[in-house]
């Protein structure tokens, strides 16, 4: 061997400040501008598709034989300009109830799971009060639980208990959403693996508390997306408080429609239920996808 041989390579000089060492190569250039193509590919046939299939849609109804006399009771400017703000004056209390309601059936849904999950036969009549409870109103309608709550209650003539219809309205809801929101919750408690529990245990947590730092904050994080699914339900069905005869937005519309026998009124009141779901349907969405793409990635959903 050489002595040239035994000396160690010349240091490679680092790259000078301010220079990016990577150079994509050709056939990677070449790719990304053939995805980049194709993408904007899609989008057009994507955008083309969706004129063509409106601009049908929009020439079916026009030409139809009853469309004047339809745009007229169902789409009339002036009619919308009247409805406008009194349906925005009822939509105040839609909003109220949300929050109210969301606040109630949150709590209230959270408590039955936990009470589904308790073990022991001394926690027995606990959980089959609250299995009873969920079986009862996720299988009642919600507009039969409306009616008998808004008219049975001050049937009873009751000391001290209220006959407002908001009231009696926002009840209702609770009792309906709060039975489903809890197997929601239920489903997210028993997603967690028995070996968390069990190593909060061996830690020296109580059961209590190995419920409350451990399993709890797992299970709420996995079941947001179906909650908010569930809110944006609870958002639209506070419209059906009006049955009871409080004033919300369709309430209002209902009042004005009565008055002129046009049904503007209704669309109106419909198109802003519909613009408050579209946003929390969007996040619902996001969240759902930021939930499995960190799952995927094995991550902490």
């Amino acid at each position: 061997m050489h002595k040239e041989d035994a000396l160690p390579p010349d240091p490679i000089p680092p790259d000078p400040p301010g220079t990016d060492p990577y150079v994509p190569s050709r056939r990677r250039v070449d790719r990304e501008r053939y995805k980049r193509r194709r993408a904007l590919r899609a989008t057009a046939i994507a955008a083309v598709s969706t004129l063509v299939t409106g601009a049908v849609l929009f020439l079916a109804v026009v030409n139809s034989p009853g469309w004047e006399r339809t745009r007229a009771t169902f789409f009339s400017a002036d009619y919308a300009r009247e409805a406008f703000p009194l349906v925005m004056e009822g939509l105040w209390l839609n909003l109220r109830l949300l929050a109210v309601c969301g606040a109630a059936v949150l709590a209230i849904g959270m408590l039955l799971a936990v009470a589904r999950t308790l073990r022991g036969p001394a926690f027995f009549p606990l959980r089959a009060l609250a299995t009873a409870y969920t079986d009862f109103f996720r299988g009642l309608p919600l507009i039969i639980c409306l009616l008998m709550v808004v008219f049975g209650v001050p049937a009873l003539r009751l000391q001290g208990v209220t006959t407002d219809p908001v009231v009696l309205g926002g009840t209702a809801l609770v009792l309906t959403y709060s039975a489903y929101v809890a197997e929601v919750f239920r489903a997210g408690i028993e997603s967690v693996h028995p070996s968390q529990r069990a190593a909060a245990r061996s830690l020296g947590l109580t059961h209590r508390q190995a419920l409350r730092h451990v399993v709890l904050p797992q299970a709420v994080r996995r079941v947001v997306p179906p909650l908010l699914n569930d809110l944006v339900s609870l958002q639209k069905d506070t419209g059906l408080v009006s049955i009871a005869g409080a004033v919300d937005a369709v309430y209002a519309a209902q009042i004005l429609a009565g008055k002129s026998f046009n049904y503007t009124p209704y669309v109106v009141a419909g198109l802003v239920f519909v613009a408050l779901t579209i946003p929390m349907t969007r996040l619902t969405d996001w969240v759902t996808a930021r939930t499995d793409r960190r799952r995927t990635q094995g991550g902490t959903a």
